[in-house]
């Protein structure tokens, strides 16, 4: 079904747009200088009036992502593939997902130990909930998209992984410039490995829970559909 496809592109077309937006208003109202230096993300969303809007992007990201982890949980568990590291990818994925609210509502010119820790769950666990996505996606069923969606998601997964490490090297040999177009491109990359999901999520249908009066028999039948049965 086409309209859960529309969930993950919601997210990243969202997200990307709130995010220049956020740094629209910082250059325009002169909280950050792009002549001095290339401001992060964070720097951007730090001062009023932009750091209630990039608050509240972030809050919403953080809901639309929770609900896709949940979905694709669902999912690769309803495709024959339950494991631990599906289970795992759940774990990451809501700590991943609840750091882009705490790194939003938290800005780091006012609580920098939480801001960054919100920073580390977002960025570095959610590359690691995206790695594990990356594995499912090539030992789940193959479909119509699974010859590009396995090479995107891995090639999009590798890019977050390197842009992780040179923003951390050129940040702390001060290149704070340079590390900030990389966090940019991280986070760019990470809506784009959200995107990818629509191409799963397509053939997603809808699923029912049905009551009746019968025996007490809970289950589900081979189409994945809920049936929970009582007696009155």
């Amino acid at each position: 079904m086409w309209v859960w496809a529309l969930l993950p592109v919601t997210l990243a077309v969202f997200g990307i747009i709130g995010m220049w937006a956020v740094y629209a208003i910082a250059v325009s109202n002169g909280t950050v200088n792009i002549t001095k230096e290339f401001p992060f993300i964070s720097t951007c969303g730090s001062y009023n009036p932009q750091s209630c809007l990039f608050s509240q992007i972030c809050n919403i990201c953080c809901v639309l992502a929770l609900w896709i982890v949940t979905i694709r949980f669902q999912q690769v568990r309803d495709l024959g593939c339950a494991s631990y590291l599906n289970t795992a990818g759940l774990v990451l994925g809501f700590f991943s997902s609840s750091g882009i609210s705490i790194l939003g509502n938290f800005q780091q010119s006012v609580v920098i130990g939480v801001h960054l820790l919100g920073a580390f769950l977002a960025f570095f666990l959610g590359l690691a909930y995206f790695w594990i996505q990356a594995w499912l996606s090539y030992y789940t069923p193959p479909s119509h998209d699974h010859k590009w969606v396995v090479p995107v998601r891995i090639i999009l997964c590798s890019l977050c992984t390197c842009f992780i490490i040179c923003m951390l090297v050129l940040y702390c040999t001060g290149f704070r410039s340079e590390a900030a177009i990389c966090e940019w491109a991280l986070v760019m990359c990470f809506f784009g490995l959200f995107a990818i999901f629509a191409a799963e999520f397509r053939h997603i249908d809808c699923h029912k829970l049905t009551v009746q009066k019968k025996e007490s028999i809970n289950g589900r039948d081979a189409n994945g559909v809920w049936t929970i049965q009582e007696i009155h």
